[in-house]
Order: C-alpha cells, then sequence, then structure tokens
C-alpha cells in the first residue's frame, strides 16, 4: 500500500516491468488517478492520528516523486524498482537550519571533483521526516550562483554512507515520523545521481510541493473531522447544568462554526483534486500551485479552530492524555506539525496571492490576444 501515496498518474510502465499490474482491491495501476489519491490519503488519517503516514509514508510520497518525474531511465532503474516495492526507504531533504520555507536561501553545496565523476556534498538537513530510517535521500543542494537558479536535486545515500551523521530529533508531535538532522561532511556521490538538469532543482522542487501541499491538504482537514466528530458525539451524552452540552446554545454555535469552515474547505479540495485529476500536468502546474499553498494553510487553519473547539468542549478530559479525550488531546498537540511542514502557514498565504496575480496577469494576456484575433474576423 505505499504505490497510492505516490501523484498520478503512476509509472505504469514501470509497475509493470517490475511485475505490478494492479493495486489492492483489483484497480488497474493505469486507472490510478487523483481521486483515488484523495481517498486513500483520507482513509489513512481517519484514525486519528499522523503516526501510520508519518513512520511510513511521508518519505516515500515525497522523495520518490522527483525521481519519477525528473530522473533519467539509468537512474530510475538503479533506484526505484527497490524503492517503489519497500525494500529500500528514501526520503525528501530540502530544510535546513537556515533555510526553511525560503527553499532559494539553501545553503549546502555540491561540487564537482576534478575528474567530474563526483559531487562533494557539505552542510547540514534538519527536519528531515523518515530521515533516520532512509537509505537515500532525495537531496536539494547548491550546486551553482546563489539563488533559485543555482539548485539541484540528487539522490544522496545516507545509511552506512562515509561523511554522513544522522539523529533523530525531540519535536512537539508526528514522533512516529523519525525527524532527523543530517550532516553532510565531505559525502561522495556519483554525478549520475543528479535527477534532471544541473542548477533546476527549484523548479522540480515547487511542483513536488503541489503533491505533497494537496495531501497535506486532505490530511489535515480529516484530522479536523475526527476531532470535531468526537466532540459533537461527546456533547450528545455529556450533561452539564442539568442538559446535555449539545443542547447549550453556545455549544451549537461552535460546533456550527467549525463544521462550516470544515465542510467548506474539504469542497473546495475535492473540486482542485478534479482539476487536478482532468487538467494536463503543464496546465496544473502552471495554474494551482498559488491554490495549493492556500489549501495547505486553509487546512491548517481549519484544524487548529475545529481541535480547538473540541478540546473546550471536552473540557478536563480533552487536556488528559488517556481516556475519553486522548484523541482530541493527541490531535491538539499536533496542530503545529500541519501548520509548519510543507510550507510555514503566513509563507503559503503570501505565496498563494504572488502565485495567484501571476496567473491573472497570465489569463488576462491570453484574453486580450484572444479578443483581438475574435475583432480581425
Amino acid at each position: 500500500m505505499l504505490i497510492p501515496n505516490l501523484p498520478a498518474p503512476l509509472p505504469v510502465k514501470l509497475l509493470k516491468e517490475i511485475g505490478i499490474e494492479e493495486l489492492p482491491g483489483g484497480l488497474k495501476v493505469a486507472d490510478f488517478d487523483y481521486l483515488h489519491t484523495l481517498i486513500y490519503t483520507d482513509e489513512l488519517a481517519r484514525v486519528g492520528t499522523k503516526g501510520p503516514t508519518g513512520a511510513i509514508t511521508i518519505g516515500y510520497a515525497f522523495g520518490l516523486p522527483p525521481l519519477l518525474k525528473f530522473g533519467s531511465q539509468a537512474l530510475q532503474r538503479k533506484f526505484v524498482p527497490d524503492i517503489i516495492t519497500g525494500k529500500r526507504r528514501i526520503c525528501i531533504a530540502i530544510t535546513e537550519p537556515g533555510a526553511g520555507s525560503d527553499v532559494a536561501n539553501i545553503a549546502a553545496t555540491a561540487e564537482r571533483t576534478q575528474d567530474g565523476k563526483h559531487f562533494i556534498i557539505n552542510g547540514s538537513k534538519k527536519w528531515i521526516s523518515n530521515g533516520i530510517w532512509c537509505d537515500y535521500a532525495t537531496m536539494l543542494v547548491r550546486t551553482g550562483k546563489e539563488g533559485p537558479k543555482g539548485l539541484s536535486l540528487m539522490v544522496v545515500p545516507l545509511k552506512d554512507t562515509r561523511g554522513v551523521t544522522m539523529r533523530r530529533m525531540k519535536v512537539q508531535g508526528q514522533t512516529a515520523a523519525g525527524t532527523t538532522f543530517i550532516e553532510l561532511d565531505d559525502v561522495k556521490v556519483p554525478v549520475e545521481n543528479l535527477i534532471g538538469d544541473e542548477n533546476r532543482g527549484m523548479i522540480y522542487v515547487m511542483q513536488n510541493f503541489n503533491h505533497e501541499r494537496l495531501t497535506i491538504s486532505v490530511t489535515v482537514n480529516r484530522l479536523a473531522r475526527v476531532a470535531l466528530v468526537s466532540a459533537f458525539e461527546y456533547c450528545m451524552k455529556r450533561e452539564a447544568f442539568g442538559k446535555t452540552l449539545i443542547e447549550q446554545p453556545v455549544v451549537r454555535h461552535r460546533l456550527a462554526k467549525c463544521a462550516a469552515a470544515l465542510e467548506a474547505h474539504f469542497a473546495w479540495v475535492q473540486g482542485m483534486v478534479f482539476q487536478v485529476a482532468n487538467m494536463s500536468k503543464e496546465r496544473a502546474d502552471a495554474e494551482l500551485g498559488g491554490l495549493t499553498a492556500l489549501a495547505k494553510a486553509q487546512a491548517g487553519i481549519v484544524l487548529n479552530e475545529c481541535a480547538s473547539t473540541a478540546v473546550l468542549l471536552f473540557g478536563g478530559n480533552g487536556f488528559t492524555k488517556t481516556g475519553q479525550g486522548e484523541v482530541v488531546e493527541r490531535i491538539y498537540r499536533e496542530i503545529f506539525g500541519s501548520r509548519i511542514p510543507g510550507g510555514s502557514e503566513d509563507v503559503m498565504l503570501d505565496l498563494s496571492i504572488r502565485q495567484l496575480v501571476k496567473t491573472f496577469e497570465m489569463k488576462k494576456k491570453a484574453l486580450a490576444a484572444g479578443a483581438a484575433t475574435f475583432s480581425k474576423l
């Protein structure tokens, strides 16, 4: 069940070459689309925790797609069969101590050796999900000048690799994700491990973020729903001041506000998934980057509202790690694990508008060109 974490369409030819023609339930790999991604991602989060996805699928879901989309056939044949079948693990390694959502500020360097056969990598990566368990990382490094045009992606071996030091970090939530600090000291990587073209890594990462942020939106919306449903059920049976909580107008008001935000967000995400499933890849990459960033930011805002309300309605039980309120307590504790990774909320809000301005200008020019052509007829 690792394969459904990948963006649609799946690498059908490669999967068939290694003997995988259908997924559980009899779904042909060629028929898999983003609607299946939505269903699968949503159902995984129904348990009310990011534990299973954090421990097993994050690295796979976000570390493998760049290799499939932009890697050469030789590079894919070298790494993909063992990764896609779960024999080896991969993660995405972008964030550094001095560069998080500011991806263009990446400082880890990769310099070619004199014979041109290897890159020598120096620097560090921080808050890398699954890193401690992974054999490889799809890593963003600086191969050229400052800024976004000097970055490249490459497959970097981690386990038992000279110059690589990894340690697990203690974070507030998502403890099952194996959040890792990686130090790189003269790590030697073959030039053949370069993904796509040199100094085009920023473009590849931005496209990969669309998949990441869309699936985060689905997951986080489901977590918010689990918290709100738990609170709703609790309010139906909990009595205070001679009546159940659900009979109190102020309680119903809180639940209604959360439900409106929750349902509006999920309907929006469903619409976006439909667009991704029916648009060409080129059009989706051009038009949906700002919207996926905005959806990811809004997902965190909705989760904060729903989880906070759930804890308040559970009262002391919502403040306790065991018992009736343990699910909402855990979800509340992990709110910032949804609002920060994948692009911090304020950065996503700003990015969304900047991208939408570009889309507006592009479509405005297209309309003007179309009107000019029509006037000549």
